[in-house]
């Protein structure tokens, strides 16, 4: 019976993967037969196939979600270069269309199938189930919950000390994680000419770690808001900590609740874009630019691409077990928007390839530190950070997606703002805290 469901398996991933070219990894099954596709060039990586009726599972609508479920529930396992086995996505679009006609194929799909359910999967995190209106501050607060209320020693084990979850920037791609950090809030720091007293907003802010850069360097008073429980508690604690109640506070609240009549000088988002949501980018930029002064900045920091309608995206293994309802919108329509509520567009920049450089060094810390990560959270949770975080570094090296910082400003009446006419400031003299 093992031997029979073994030469059934490897069938099937001849049919399909035959004309695979060039391939970087190969197969293992349960009972340690291996196959390697014609096109392999370089074994980087192998796929072990722990359950036997996993790839007829998979195969039979190879969805991101599907191929990202039999990894984190242990169905299959990847040894070696988990990079090595993203390439696999767009193979599958190409061929399925000429494997869907083929009987022979329907025919190894359904018995396969009926071992499927014979496999004992790993027990865990499980797909995130939201209530209430899309994008309604409720379930915002319930989307940012499922993703960023593991424990905060969870993240330190990948993340910079500065606890930075969003793109760095690299001076010099040698740098270490920690400095290309630091470089990222020097860098929005100075793209806002911050001065000493301004007023901040940081619309989303994490765990703190641009409130604490810039009061502590700067001398700005900043106010942070975060709709995590876990995050607001350790910014507040990290601000204790640095003696900077003065200059810093970071508060549990949506960005739609902000109330503040005095207004800001400057805004930064860094990070939390994702997550508004493509129906409510004017309703996001309204309220931006209500709480900005008259000639205030407002730099924006977030991914875009196009992914289309939030309806397609019950296939995504993201939407499901990540970040649900996270949206992302081609930065041609964030800045339209921006510009239809009033704000000029002074700045934009690509740090495309930053990202995927920093998604690395995340996957390596996680890797490097399994064993506390595992002490933490569960295994599939771990699995899930492991196989996002490398697919979201492979994507930006693709371009499937890119990340862009955006300089706003609200001129006042006479058209007049803050920002100097060119960027030579910004790189001059040049420290980081």
């Amino acid at each position: 019976m093992d031997e029979r469901l073994a030469q059934e398996n490897i069938d099937l991933l001849k049919q399909v993967f035959s004309g695979f070219k060039p391939a970087y990894f190969k197969f293992r099954l349960w009972n340690g037969k291996e196959w390697d596709p014609p096109g392999l060039e370089e074994a980087k990586a192998t796929v072990v196939i722990n359950n036997p009726g996993i790839m007829a599972h998979v195969l039979a609508f190879p969805t991101e979600l599907r191929m990202g479920e039999a990894y984190i529930y242990g169905d299959i396992d990847i040894e070696g270069d988990i990079y090595a086995v993203f390439t696999v996505e767009g193979y599958l679009k190409t061929t399925y269309r000429k494997l869907v006609s083929n009987p022979f194929f329907w025919k190894r799909i359904i018995r396969l199938k009926k071992t499927n359910k014979e496999f004992e999967r790993l027990q865990g995190r499980e797909r995130a189930r939201l209530t209430g209106k899309l994008h309604s501050i409720e379930r915002d607060r319930q989307a940012i919950s499922y993703h960023y209320d593991l424990p905060p020693e969870f993240y330190a084990l990948y993340l910079d000390p500065m606890m930075n979850y969003s793109c760095a920037y690299f001076r010099d791609v040698k740098e270490d994680l920690a400095t290309a950090q630091k470089n990222k809030l020097e860098l929005i720091c100075r793209k806002l000419r911050l001065k000493p007293g301004e007023r901040v907003l940081d619309i989303g802010c994490g765990w703190g770690g641009f409130v604490v850069y810039a009061a502590k360097k700067y001398q700005a008073k900043v106010l942070g808001i975060t709709l995590s429980e876990k995050q607001a508690q350790y910014a507040q604690e990290w601000i204790k900590r640095e003696g900077l109640q003065e200059l810093a506070e970071v508060r549990l609240q949506d960005y739609r609740e902000v109330q503040e009549k005095e207004g800001f000088d400057k805004l930064v988002s860094i990070g939390m874009f994702e997550h508004v949501g493509g129906p409510m980018l004017k309703t996001y930029f309204r309220k931006a630019i209500e709480l900005l002064k008259p000639r205030g900045v407002f730099l924006n920091h977030g991914i875009a691409a196009d992914w289309g309608p939030i309806r397609f995206r019950k296939w995504s293994f993201t939407e499901q077990y990540v970040f649900p309802d996270g949206q992302l919108v081609p930065i041609s329509k964030t800045l339209t928007i921006a510009e239809k509520v009033g704000f000029e567009v002074r700045d934009v920049e690509s740090l495309r390839e930053h990202y995927a450089l920093t998604l690395r060094h995340w996957v390596k810390h996680l890797e490097k530190n399994k064993d506390k990560a595992l002490q933490l959270v569960d295994q599939v949770t771990y699995r899930v950070w492991h196989l996002y975080m490398a697919g979201a570094s492979y994507g930006f090296t693709i371009n499937r997606q890119s990340v862009f910082q955006a300089v706003l400003v609200k001129p006042d009446g006479e058209g007049k703002h803050s920002i100097p006419i060119t960027r030579e400031d910004i790189y001059k003299d040049w420290e980081i805290l």
